[in-house]
Formats: structure tokens, sequence, C-alpha cells
């Protein structure tokens, strides 16, 4: 950050805070091999702004993979995973700060804190990002192929997914993530998604079980690939890939059904037992700037939580996938950390399932 050089009696409170604390980022990274581990959704990152940072910062990048929160947490929660920088969603963030497994960065004190989105800056499940940077955001509804469909268009309602067409049978594939699937069941039915009532999880493993031998797959891996290629017609999908894919075939369209439609937040944090936390913070400072957020959305199509909308691909800026038409705000249904309660009803709906 440049900075105009000025006498110390001079220099605000503020000021100096945030000098400290780039001092001991910078110190912390001084001291730490130049090295880090980041864990992250697949397919979630563009490789080459990796070698960006690297080139950029000395600091040399390995990158590994999980589909799911579910994952992340129950690797954390064994304690074997020595990462420095995850990419949890708000739904779980509550419970990763609960059992102490994330260390305290304190994000907005790091210099290019300043670039973040008002909206972004206070999030409830994390008050004053004390544990958390913004990443990216989006909503989670289905794709078609309008050029498989009779007629080439769908109604706008998970009825679409849940209790198919006869032509469309056997050519859908769902998400692998219970927590996606059961949201998208609980919209449909007009049930709180972290209900703790029995009768509710039961109505929604009914609803499961009567849809699954519609389905060709369940999959949360190369979403992109599995519309683009044609190997399915439908599918439960997120809207960055849907955007991707309709890139490569301009018949894919996204829904945003009207009975809810889930939007996830994801957020840089660091393990309670990050090897290399000095690096982490820099790496997450480091994302926080425009050019390198911008970068990210323009890649894989998911909006960030950092003021640079003027960076943005003007194909993106286009498309209903990645731009909601404003008439659809009500749909958007923010996922919500359930309690453990809920969350025993979702693991007995998912084993009845997959079982």
């Amino acid at each position: 950050m440049n900075r105009k050089s000025m006498k110390l009696k001079k220099i605000s409170h503020g000021v100096v805070g945030l000098a400290l604390s780039c001092f001991t980022v910078f110190a912390a990274q001084a001291a730490e091999p130049k090295e880090l581990f980041f864990y992250n959704w697949t397919d979630y990152y563009p490789v080459d702004l990796l070698a960006k940072f690297e080139k950029e910062t000395g600091i040399k990048v390995t990158m590994d993979g999980y589909d799911s929160n579910e994952t992340l947490l129950a690797k954390l929660q064994a304690g074997g995973a020595a990462y420095d920088v995850i990419v949890p969603s708000q739904s779980i963030m509550r419970t990763l700060i609960n059992q102490d497994l994330l260390m305290e960065i304190d994000a907005s004190t790091l210099p290019n804190f300043q670039y973040v989105r008002p909206a972004f800056r206070d999030p409830n499940f994390d008050p004053g990002r004390k544990y958390s940077a913004p990443y990216l955001w989006g909503t989670t509804g289905f794709s078609y192929d309008s050029a498989r469909v009779p007629g080439g268009k769908l109604d706008d309602s998970w009825k679409e997914f849940f209790e198919p067409r006869k032509e469309l049978q056997g050519q859908i594939a769902a998400l692998d993530t219970s927590s996606s699937l059961i949201n998208a069941a609980s919209h449909y039915l007009n049930i709180d998604e972290c209900s703790e009532n029995p009768q509710d999880a039961k109505r929604i493993l009914e609803l499961l079980q009567k849809q699954k031998p519609f389905l060709k797959m369940y999959s949360s891996d190369n979403t992109v690939d599995r519309m683009a290629s044609g190997e399915v017609i439908m599918m439960q999908n997120w809207n960055g890939s849907t955007a991707r894919a309709t890139l490569q075939k301009n018949t894919i369209k996204y829904v945003y059904p009207r009975e809810g439609v889930a939007m996830f937040q994801d957020n840089f944090a660091v393990p309670k037992s990050a090897p290399h936390p000095g690096n982490a913070k820099i790496f997450i400072d480091w994302m926080m700037k425009p050019e390198n957020a911008a970068a990210v959305s323009n890649a894989i199509a998911y909006d960030n939580g950092v003021q640079s909308e003027k960076l943005i691909d003007e194909k993106w800026r286009v498309m209903d996938a990645i731009n909601m038409p404003e008439a659809f705000a009500s749909r958007l249904r923010p996922e919500k950390e359930c309690s453990n309660k809920a969350r025993e009803l979702q693991d007995r709906i998912w084993s009845k399932l997959k079982g």
C-alpha cells in the first residue's frame, strides 16, 4: 500500500494499528517456509492465478480439492488435515468456530479489506470478520438443455426436477451433496430446511426416494462438462457452473425455481492447525485486491465479495445465470446453519437414500 510519509505525531491510531498488523503478517511470513497448502472446492479456483500469486510473493502453493462442506468438516474434525487456507460456506462457519477449528485472522485489519463490499463486511455468521474473509457467492438451482427438451422450455419450478417429465427420466443428475439436495427438496415442499420435525424428514425422504429411479447419477464433480457434453439433459447445478457450460453450448438454461433457490456464500478461513498461518494471511489479503478477485470471477463465473464490478467480463454480465433478474430476488433463500438435531435428521435421510 502506497502512503505519503508523515511525521509520527500526525499518524492516527488507526493507521498505526494497520501498520502494526501489516508488520505482524509479513514478519510471520518471513519466519515461515515459503509454502502454502490450499484446500478448496474442486474446480473453484483458476490455476493461472496461483501462478501469479507465486510469482508476486515467492510462496509456493499446493492445492487440494473437496466436494462438500461435509467433507471439509469431517477432515478438520479428524485432525489429520494440515491446510493453511480453506473455503467453508456460511452454513458451517458457526460450527467451525464453536468447535475451535479456526484461527482468528481479524480480516478487517488486513490492508486490502478496504475493498470488501459493505454487504460482506459484517456477516451474522462471523461478526466483524474475526475468522474469515469473503470469497465467492452464488445460487443452487437447476440447469437444462433447451434443445433437448420437448417444446424447448421447462417451468421455473422444482417440480421439473423432482417429478420429471417422462422424456427426461434417466437423463437427470442431482448433486451428491446432502445439504444441497435436501435444501432443494425442502423448498419444493415448503418445509424449513433446518426442520427438527421427523414428519418433515419423512416427507423429504419420500420425495427423494420417488425421484431416485429417474436419475442417471448423483454427482457434484464436473458439473460444467456433464451439461456441456450432453451427458445429461437436466442437472441440479450452481449458477456459475451453468454459465461456464453455456459458453460451450448456448442452449443451456438456468432456472431460479419459484419455490426458492439456495444462496450460498463461501469464505476464506485458516484452520487452527495451519502450518503456515502467516502465509495464509498474505494469500487472503492478496485475494481481496479487486484485480485478483475479478480474475477468479472471470475464470469461473461466480460473483465475489470485493468491489470489482468494473473488472468483470462483459460475457458474464449479460447472462441470467450470473445476473439474476431482479424480479426473482424474493426467491433467494440464504443457506442456514442447522441445529445438531436437524443435521441428525438430514444424515438419516441421506443414509436411507444412498444406502
